[in-house]
């Protein structure tokens, strides 16, 4: 088990913008265990703070925030889960099934942007389904709770590319290559940037997951 990542806080006085302190990297994965380095069951994270699970299309996000994510934070208040797949099935069920996703994925990507904004304005334990590849992203949470004191954590799943596109054939959602490659790039680059000790921007603390990691953790807690 993985201690709290950053302490409590259950009042308005506990909530004013944290010192600047180094980020806190967590490495999982195989090579980290077999060399001694942690293997959490549970991720727990102060309540009122953002974590982004980040991954390549088809490493299995989603399904580890259902299955994972507590309903309630420490302080007895709901968490709230933002994913980018739930407004594109919403999409699909009043949509003809021949339209094709790249036609309304901008639209889509918009509603899923609007809910992040207003998740984060309200406050509270937040856990957002991030593609992973855009900066702004993580850096935009960091700054929207800046005034309350929360921080912002990653949660990194590091997949092969061939397991991500076997995901993505067992939900019969592929994507395009050129898009892929893509994800691939920017995914790979930020997986190498924190391996080597150098995390996002905006982020308190990472944790490195790979298949087997993801697969064994229980849960994801805040307080």
């Amino acid at each position: 088990m993985i201690g709290t990542l950053g302490g409590r806080r259950r009042d308005d006085a506990a909530r004013r913008p944290r010192r600047s302190r180094p980020p806190l990297i967590t490495d999982m994965r195989g090579d980290a265990r077999a060399a001694g380095g942690p293997g959490a069951k549970v991720l727990r994270f102060a309540a009122g703070d953002v974590v982004m699970v980040s991954g390549l299309p088809g490493s299995g996000k989603s399904t580890l925030i259902r299955r994972t994510v507590a309903a309630v934070d420490g302080d007895g208040e709901p968490v709230r889960c933002v994913d980018s797949q739930d407004v594109r099935q919403a999409w699909e069920r009043r949509l003809p099934a021949w339209v094709p996703y790249e036609v309304y994925r901008p639209g889509a990507r918009i509603v899923h942007y609007v809910r992040l904004e207003r998740a984060l304005r309200r406050g509270g334990s937040v856990v957002v389904h991030d593609c992973g590849s855009r900066g702004w992203v993580r850096r935009w949470a960091a700054w929207r709770r800046r005034d309350r004191g929360s921080a912002v954590h990653l949660v990194l799943l590091d997949v092969p590319p061939s397991v991500a596109v076997e995901g993505q054939r067992s939900r019969s959602r592929t994507v395009p290559g050129r898009v892929f490659s893509r994800h691939r790039r920017g995914i790979g680059r930020l997986i190498g940037r924190v391996a080597e000790g150098r995390p996002p921007g905006g982020c308190a603390a990472v944790v490195l997951l790979d298949r087997r990691a993801a697969d064994e953790l229980h849960e994801i807690g805040f307080g």
